[in-house]
């Protein structure tokens, strides 16, 4: 099974998208990973060059928090989705629902993206993250057992700290996820934080080799299922998700070193 592995655009949306792709390309990425804007002339420059590259592009779906009542945020879903289908990514990764809809109201916003899959044929999959329907592991199991074709985007970071704990206490609810998991978004955290301030320092070990374990068992599952392919994204971020020095707000650690490092690392260890 080939890897790909996806650079993240987050944190460098002071990039042009011809400059963003080149770094990629140049850090030994295969493809990249984008909150595509709603700036056509960007849009159209990372299409150019994804293709001039031949670099696989994954299409991040990500709205802000608002109230939007349920029936609002699906109809603005829909457009938003539909959007990234025009530019023919090789899948969405969405931020789905809202934590504080009811389980029907997120039941039928999931039910929607799958109708759009049917009818276009683009693969979504749906991150597990706060904030949204799959906030936690044990909420993410019922949805799994009510739409048993549903892939997930493992973050599991987001989990680890909902539940300040490894989810030593929900192995059955994580073990669903694994087997659900199309994605991996290659971020360590622990029950503080989604994120240690560098997952190679040696008092991270831990925490970096529990993740790790989790995204060997998603691999075993894809082989077994004989996947040609399988993505990860090295997805630590900016300041505020990276810790950062008081006074200063200077980030204790280069957002684009650690992914790159964790890029390198997993090609090595993901084998």
């Amino acid at each position: 099974m080939d890897i790909k592995y996806i650079c993240p655009f987050w944190g460098q949306e002071n990039k042009t998208a011809a400059a963003f792709v080149q770094m990629a390309v140049d850090a030994g990425y295969d493809g990249v990973e984008v909150n595509v804007p709603e700036d056509a002339d960007f849009n159209r420059e990372l299409m150019r060059e994804v293709q001039n590259k031949k670099m696989r592009f994954v299409a991040q779906l990500w709205m802000m928090p608002t109230d939007d009542a349920p029936k609002k945020y699906m109809r603005k879903l829909e457009k938003e989705l539909m959007r990234r289908v025009e530019m023919n990514p090789s899948f969405i990764n969405s931020h789905t629902g809202r934590d504080y809809y009811s389980f029907d109201d997120n039941c039928r916003i999931l039910e929607k993206c799958q109708e759009i899959t049917q009818k276009t044929g683009m693969p979504i999959v749906h991150e597990t993250h706060r904030g949204r329907f799959a906030f936690s592991a044990k909420t993410t199991a019922k949805f799994l057992k009510k739409f048993p074709e549903l892939a997930l985007n493992a973050d599991f970071s987001h989990w680890v700290l909902v539940s300040e704990s490894f989810l030593d206490d929900q192995p059955k609810a994580l073990e669903i996820a694994i087997d659900h998991a199309q994605y991996i978004h290659a971020r360590v955290g622990h029950i503080q934080t989604p994120q240690v301030n560098h997952p190679l320092a040696p008092e991270n070990e831990e925490y970096l080799l529990t993740f790790v374990e989790w995204w060997k068992s998603i691999l075993a599952k894809a082989r077994l299922q004989d996947k040609p392919e399988f993505f990860i994204c090295p997805e630590f971020g900016p300041a505020p998700y990276m810790p950062a020095l008081p006074f200063t707000n200077q980030p204790v650690s280069s957002q684009w070193e650690i992914n790159k490092s964790m890029m390198n690392y997993l090609r090595k260890t993901l084998v």
